[in-house]
């Protein structure tokens, strides 16, 4: 799976932690001394200090990059000795790679504190670290390819820090967080056990830093959306923590919906509805509308919405029994919003999936366009190909976040480790797709939905608030995806007011067009000042 794919697609009982906590009572500032565990990884700290402008107010802060250590649910945390890591026949255990940023001065009681993540399974968070709300972040061209080094590592006007302390962590086996021991993959890498990871970490920093009182957010990007709803269950139910809000970015909880895998449910509709607003916007980005692009953008999606969810869903579900007449009228209709030729659309049997469609809406031009993002375009590596065969978004700024990471984490957190960073890591040949679902027996990849998680946890926390936000021009997680699972979700409808929704003219990654990612800054700060419970937010 390429780099680009495995970000953005896929991008038990509680585990026990081994990490020294602070004293009682010491402000969110403060840094224990680390106390070692002879045989295990070491938990370390490196300090740093800076500021950041936001909305022309300097935040001033100090950060911490550094690893806490974590071991499965049958470790006896009361042993002091074991075998080294390296031994095979030790008990596994996780060295987690974190960076946390917190405001100088602020009482820690009243600042909320918000966990971030990318997804995969198998990406780092240095996408979501230093393109959208650290205090620093990587430049980038507008929508075409970035040049090559030297890369600007400039301010963020728009890091979260002027609402809540930040922990960008880096997932298992991914950054610079490591995996070790007997059975390590059974242990930290599938759904449930990625979970617990999270779940075992958030603990031991809430420990660590004395913030089990402060406001608390969970923020996942891309497959961090279904950890999201899996690990807020998690810590809301057996835990017994309840969270203040949850943000979900590039949203998809049922797995059978997503896009380039409708191949293999040939009896599936959802997929294909859901993937055909994405496709008008990105006609419509392009000017590729027959007769012309329409004005307004939110106008044009709202009927190619109704459309998909109407005419086109309701012909797909007759299946070998529509008519002729019905599929060419749908066909010309589809045509009409989606810039693909109608003899396409019907050779295709009126299924067309997001591979497919970035490979032919500009193939005429030998361009390729973007999956994550479908403002980018790339030349066709295969001008013969059935399917984009790269994604011409990840090549136009990858390298930047990479390089930029590596520089900034080393020079400015001070964080020096011979270790390499590993932006992302191939761990679904090891993944553990094997989750229950809303109490049925788990069904492998196949069978995911993470749906029921969420709905079980907003029903044990009623004051649970949900934030989803997407892309228009996202083809890997379509906008229309999130915003029709949450609108099947099984909850009271006295939950639903606790959700809203957030659309932007970006992509996959939101916050790599700037406007959008003022946008997205502006409704997170709003969100959190309406759920943090905190009555005077100057305070902060």
């Amino acid at each position: 799976m390429a780099l680009s794919c495995a970000r953005g697609l896929l991008r038990g009982a509680a585990m026990a932690l081994v990490v020294a906590s602070g004293p009682a009572g010491a402000r969110n500032d403060s840094v224990p001394s680390e106390t070692p565990v002879p045989g295990l990884f070491q938990s370390r700290s490196d300090t740093g200090a800076g500021s950041v402008t936001v909305d022309g107010h300097r935040i001033d802060y100090h950060s911490v990059a550094g690893t806490l250590v974590i071991h499965a649910a049958d470790w006896d945390d009361t042993e002091t000795a074991g075998k080294p890591a390296a031994d095979a026949t030790a008990s596994p255990e996780a060295s987690i790679f974190y960076v946390a940023y917190f405001k100088d001065g602020a009482p820690s009681e009243n600042r909320p504190i918000t966990f971030l993540y990318n997804g995969g399974p198998g990406s780092s968070t240095l996408w979501l670290h230093m393109g959208a709300f650290g205090p620093r972040r990587v430049a980038l061209a507008a929508d075409g390819h970035t040049p090559a080094a030297p890369y600007a590592i400039v301010n963020n006007e728009h890091s979260l820090l002027d609402r809540s302390d930040l922990v960008f962590v880096d997932a298992p086996g991914t950054g610079f967080s490591r995996i070790a021991g007997k059975d390590k993959e059974k242990a930290f890498l599938g759904i449930d056990a990625d979970a617990s990871a999270f779940s075992s970490f958030i603990k031991a920093f809430l420990t660590r830093y004395s913030r089990w009182n402060s406001p608390k957010y969970l923020f996942g990007e891309s497959y961090g959306t279904p950890r999201t709803a899996v690990l807020v269950n998690k810590l809301t139910t057996e835990d017994e923590i309840d969270f203040n809000g949850i943000v979900l970015l590039s949203q998809f909880l049922d797995l059978h919906l997503l896009a380039e895998w409708q191949g293999a449910n040939p009896d599936s509709v959802v997929g294909y509805v859901t993937q055909l607003p994405t496709f008008a916007a990105t006609a419509w980005y392009h000017d590729l509308i027959p007769g012309g692009k329409p004005a307004d953008l939110k106008a044009f999606l709202a009927q190619a919405e109704e459309f998909a969810a109407t005419d086109y869903a309701a012909a797909l579900l007759r299946g070998s029994e529509i008519d002729p007449a019905t599929r060419s009228r749908v066909a010309q209709k589809m045509a009409g919003f989606t810039g693909l030729p109608v003899d396409y659309i019907l050779k295709a049997n009126l299924r067309v999936d997001g591979p497919e469609f970035a490979k032919e809406l500009q193939q005429a031009h030998g361009l390729t366009t973007g999956r994550l993002d479908s403002r980018y375009s790339g030349p066709d590596l295969d001008p013969l190909s059935k399917s984009a065969e790269y994604y011409p978004d990840s090549a136009a700024f990858d390298s930047a976040y990479v390089s930029a990471f590596n520089a900034y984490v080393r020079e400015e957190l001070h964080y020096r480790d011979a270790a390499q960073f590993k932006p992302v890591t191939d761990i679904l040949k090891n993944w553990d797709w094997n989750h229950p679902t809303g109490g049925y027996p788990a069904l492998g990849w196949a069978g995911v939905n993470t749906m029921p998680d969420l709905a079980q946890a907003m029903k044990y926390n009623p004051h649970l608030k949900v934030m989803v936000a997407g892309g228009y021009y996202d083809l890997v997680t379509p906008y229309f995806q999130g915003w029709f699972e949450m609108h099947h979700l099984l909850i009271p409808d006295i939950l639903r007011r606790n959700i809203e929704y957030h659309y932007y003219q970006s992509g996959h990654m939101v916050y790599v067009n700037p406007a959008a990612a003022a946008e997205l800054h502006a409704d997170i700060g709003r969100f959190i000042d309406a759920s943090d419970n905190v009555p005077e937010h100057a305070a902060r």
